[in-house]
């Protein structure tokens, strides 16, 4: 068995549970199969769990050989091999191989943070790491991990990182890890990971290079398990993904999905550029996409998210509104009741009973202290507006207190009573507006006048005249872009129609 080098050490807190999710014997078995990872065992093949929790890939294996009545004996337990950041789950893997196997594992198991373990090449990685957003790991981590999302190419620049690509998942960055620093040439990794990085837009985009420096990885195959219930309480969409290294990428790729217990073998292709989300369609269904004209509009119009409170919805987003004359209203939401406000800062907002009826009366209000041009109003601005001005003051450490990167630069500048996604576009007088959130339709409506998107929820595109909005909504109501939306299987989910994938049927033009 291999010694421990007694060489590096850790400034992690052996303590992290981070995104921890426990891959169930029976699935693990599943991987062991449909790989062949029991009989490359066999042959020599020397096997490492990078975030190997209490072991039950490794365990899997030895499970494997037992059911095909190999004595413990005949197994060659000294070519695997784990490492675990936690020390408890570390303990824990280790107490189990000893209490259950008779094995002493402590040369072959490292509690470690695998970025920081010392390199050196296996032949198969076989793993299930953490599944944890950057924008969500505790901030010192964060802090100590942060050069390495650079390292391993999964940013655009310095400063994506604080961006966009803050929603990229420490997965991308385990397994990227994995591929460059414990695979030989030409070794494969197989991975439960959440789908998200092959599926979805964002920063995902950046794993699906699929290349770090000179080293390239392809991906070999998918099982999505789609509405299987392998983890508890996982909403994610997730899977289990075959890469191989210094090998090139190319399309397609075995894509296999089960549906109320039955695997279906499909193929899997991005449409527009090799770093697109992944679509489950032919060629030829591929080809027809490429082959559509884009939608032409104005860059002002391209697509948006809807309004952002940064988690002060009870603050800005109201249930009732009353008009008072005299330029106010009165608005109320089950923590705030009675709430006296200016008529001008107060604003419908789009909720699904808008894309369900026809009705063109409000059922819900959001504040947007901003001025038309989509700057916040400034604090002589609001001290000038009395209402305003009691209402902010009065929740002025809550709104101080907020979190995250894009809002604490407001913060920094002194505007806190800023919003996420508000600036000119909020006020254009037109805007086609879709459910991105949670649905399987595409089914864009035209909101004129003061209508605000909510949040994720919702994505619209905004338009300064009638005529152009209705040219643009006449277009994308071809059936073809929802079609294009279903391929890649994210019906239901918070990516449905996010804005990156309708800009992609789009081309801009100035003036």
């Amino acid at each position: 068995m291999e010694d421990i080098p007694a060489t590096y050490s850790s400034s992690s807190d052996r303590e992290h549970r981070i995104g921890d999710i426990f891959t169930p014997l029976p699935w693990a078995l599943f991987a062991v199969e449909r790989f062949g990872l029991f009989e490359k065992w066999m042959r020599g093949a020397r096997i490492f769990d990078p975030t190997m929790g209490e072991g039950h890939l490794l365990e899997a294996l030895i499970v494997a050989g037992l059911q095909r009545a190999y004595p413990l004996s005949a197994l060659p337990v000294d070519r695997l091999f784990g490492n675990e950041l936690n020390r408890a789950h570390y303990e824990k893997a280790l107490a189990k191989f000893q209490a259950a196997y008779g094995l002493d594992m402590r040369a072959n198991f490292y509690n470690e943070d695998i970025l920081l373990l010392p390199h050196r090449p296996y032949d198969i990685v076989f793993g299930n790491p953490p599944w944890k957003n950057f924008a969500d790991l505790p901030e010192a981590y964060k802090e100590e991990i942060k050069a390495c999302f650079h390292d391993y190419e999964l940013t655009g620049g310095s400063g994506s990182l604080l961006l966009g690509s803050s929603r990229i998942d420490l997965a991308a960055l385990i397994i990227r890890a994995s591929i460059r620093d414990f695979l030989r040439t030409g070794g494969e990794a197989v991975v439960f990971m959440p789908l998200s990085l092959l599926l979805n837009d964002g920063g995902s985009r950046h794993f699906r290079t699929y290349q770090m420096g000179t080293i390239p990885y392809a991906l070999e195959r998918v099982y999505d398990f789609n509405d299987e219930a392998v983890f508890d309480n996982v909403r994610t969409r997730y899977g289990l993904v075959h890469f191989i290294r210094d090998k090139k990428n190319s399309f397609p790729v075995a894509y296999h999905r089960i549906e109320q217990g039955q695997w279906h073998t499909l193929s899997a292709r991005p449409v527009f550029h090799d770093s697109d989300p992944l679509s489950i369609l032919t060629e030829e269904e591929a080809y027809t996409y490429r082959s559509i004209p884009p939608i032409e509009l104005r860059k002002e119009s391209c697509p948006r998210q809807g309004i952002n409170t940064g988690g002060a919805n009870a603050l800005f987003i109201f249930d009732h509104c009353e008009q008072l004359g005299k330029g106010l209203v009165r608005v109320s939401n089950k923590q705030q009741t009675g709430v006296v406000l200016p008529t001008d800062y107060v604003y419908p907002l789009i909720t699904n009973r808008e894309f369900r009826e026809e009705s063109t009366d409000a059922s819900r209000w959001v504040l947007l202290p901003y001025s038309v041009a989509g700057r916040p109003l400034s604090w002589e601005q609001i001290a000038a507006i009395p209402s305003l001005q009691a209402y902010l003051c009065t929740h002025e450490a809550r709104l101080r207190s907020r979190k995250g990167v894009l809002l604490g630069s407001q913060l920094k500048r002194g505007y806190w009573w800023a919003l996420l996604g508000v600036g000119p576009y909020n006020f254009f007088p037109f805007k086609i507006v879709w459910e991105a959130y949670g649905r399987a339709d595409f089914r864009p409506r035209l909101f004129q006048g003061r209508w605000q998107a909510n949040q994720s929820l919702q994505a619209y595109i905004p338009l300064r005249t009638e005529d152009e909005a209705r040219r643009i909504l006449s277009l994308l109501a071809d059936g073809r872009i929802e079609h294009y939306l279903r391929t890649m299987k994210m019906e239901g989910t918070m990516n449905w129609a996010q804005p990156a994938r309708i800009a992609r049927w789009l081309a801009y033009r100035e003036g």
